[in-house]
């Protein structure tokens, strides 16, 4: 296909509660082209993983899709009825999720759950379906794939359950897959591992991913393009160099000066962003990034910016930042 795979357009969800309403998201719009890789970054709290949820048609009630659209191949998906939606779940869309033990049913072996996942999703007899699922385990780097068939989530560790995962997610052949956090509950070199493994196995399947994370080290090594979230909108979205190495915005620039670097002075304090993300009852008027900016003006307080043009990325930001920040 020629154009996007998917289309996320003014998205907008909110939480009915007892003192009034409360928007989420509101107003988020970006793509993902077929085979690419995007980033969503932000702060916990920032609206990434609830992103990806509506998304998929996964929001926990209260929770709803108030505005806006989702496109998949052009059609639209975010308007479709339970059961639509969940033949598009794992069929088209894969989902990897931050704690492999929720997504993993501790009463059936990992055969059963692979097995049952791909013949649900695929024409495939039982036997069929359990050489597919042999071939995902061993594309996923687990050892001794056939073996480890019989055994339940608890027998494996939780770099081997998140491979699980990944092989669960791709089972279907998604053309797209959704990866919130994948390596958050993993160690250091357990994350590398997986984020390689990701990468490589969603390329060979020819499936673009959006993966959500606060690690902007694990989107440098991974991401094409990287979208970054503030209280529910994205205020920067942009190639991932470009991003990384020339923030706009200044909330980018400053989770850009927290990232420690091997280069910094040994004690040294790192750089933080003044203040906290506002709560969704408490939110600023105009930029809601504006009280914890060192570049707002008064503007900032009154109007609110939209995504625009900064060289090679868009921002949400009245003065974003030109220069390239100093090391």
């Amino acid at each position: 296909m020629s154009g996007p795979l998917l289309e996320v357009r003014d998205l907008c969800v909110e939480f009915p509660t007892r003192h009034g309403t409360l928007r989420a998201l509101d107003g988020v719009s970006f793509d993902i082209a077929p085979g690419e890789i995007l980033g969503v970054v932000g702060e916990s709290g920032a609206g990434k993983s609830l992103t990806g949820a509506a998304i998929i048609g996964l929001l926990e009630p209260p929770g709803r899709v108030c505005g806006g659209q989702v496109l998949l191949e052009g059609r639209r998906i975010d308007d479709l009825p339970g059961e639509a939606m969940r033949r598009i779940r794992g069929r088209q869309i894969g989902a990897i999720f931050q704690d492999p033990l929720t997504a993993l049913n501790p009463l059936y072996t990992i055969g059963r759950q692979l097995v049952e996942t791909v013949r649900t999703h695929l024409p495939l007899n039982a036997a069929q379906a359990r050489e597919r699922a042999i071939e995902l385990l061993r594309q996923t780097g687990l050892p001794a794939p056939e073996s480890r068939l019989a055994q339940y989530p608890h027998e494996f560790s939780g770099g081997q359950r998140q491979r699980v995962v990944i092989a669960l997610a791709l089972a279907g052949e998604p053309r797209l897959v959704i990866a919130d956090e994948p390596t958050t509950a993993l160690d250091v070199a357990v994350q590398a591992q997986i984020i390689r493994l990701l990468r490589g196995v969603t390329q060979a399947h020819g499936a673009s991913v959006m993966l959500i994370t606060h690690d902007m080290g694990v989107i440098g090594e991974t991401c094409d393009r990287v979208a970054v979230m503030y209280a529910g909108r994205i205020v920067e979205i942009g190639p991932v160099r470009e991003v990384i190495e020339r923030p706009a915005h200044p909330y980018t620039a400053g989770l850009m000066a927290s990232v420690p670097s091997l280069d910094d002075a040994a004690g040294g304090r790192l750089a933080q962003i003044e203040g906290t993300l506002p709560r969704l009852d408490e939110m600023p008027s105009g930029c809601a990034f504006h009280p914890r900016c060192p570049k707002a003006s008064p503007r900032c307080s009154d109007e609110r910016p939209e995504l625009a043009l900064v060289r090679r990325t868009r921002a949400a930001c009245w003065w974003p930042i030109l220069e390239s920040p100093s090391p």
